[in-house]
């Protein structure tokens, strides 16, 4: 193979120069945004299949009927409330105040982990009262798509826990080189707390007013 394959034109008409090739750092981010977007796709599938499904209950419970909206308010509060920690966690990073950065992070891994804690309460609370999984096309559908959200809410704490062990552990202490990876960690979170905004408004608003 040619060395003009390997090379791009200097701009002067001189010798080429060496090709530029992506950071460590830019292709993380490009598979980031690649993957959010299928996941976007994912979500906007799942949704679609229990808005078609929804009304399927084979006599069993419906949504007006289980649907407990105080508790779910509770649980959303804090993911929406952990959107706030997180942009408080990412302005002490470009302040470097580290020690903040650490605290804040905590404090949304904490609020994440309350959203977790009362969503497999709720999922309790609908089995004792009839609606386990294969119970009708309507449980199906709304197990999947509300325990695949809460997934995607447990890897991001375990993202967030992760990144907090990184800056005890990183040699020489954060630095400005390593900003992307809490931008990222943090693009992620905002995109679980704005699919649940999607996911409580069609199931549980719609679904308790019928």
């Amino acid at each position: 193979m040619s060395e003009a394959m390997h090379t791009t034109p200097a701009p002067d008409g001189g010798p080429a120069g060496p090709p530029v090739l992506p950071t460590p750092a830019e292709t993380t981010k490009l598979g980031i945004w690649l993957w959010l977007a299928s996941d976007c796709a994912l979500f906007a599938s799942l949704i679609a299949t229990y808005l078609t499904l929804h009304g399927q209950t084979a006599g069993g419970p419906t949504a007006q009927q289980l649907f407990d909206l105080p508790l779910t308010l509770v649980s959303t509060f804090a993911l929406l409330l952990s959107s706030v920690t997180m942009g408080v966690a990412l302005e002490a990073l470009q302040k470097d105040d580290i020690a903040a950065l650490r605290r804040w992070l905590v404090v949304t891994a904490l609020l994440g982990a309350i959203f977790v804690g009362l969503e497999i309460r709720e999922f309790h609370h609908y089995t004792v009262s009839g609606l386990w999984f294969q119970r009708s096309d309507f449980a199906s559908s709304f197990y999947v798509l509300v325990g695949f959200h809460g997934l995607h809410v447990s890897f991001g704490i375990a993202w967030i826990l992760s990144l907090l062990i990184f800056t005890f552990r990183k040699p020489g202490g954060i630095t400005r080189a390593d900003h992307w990876r809490f931008e990222m960690m943090s693009l992620y979170w905002y995109f679980v707390d704005v699919v649940w905004v999607v996911i409580f408004t069609v199931i549980y608003l719609l679904g308790k007013v019928g």
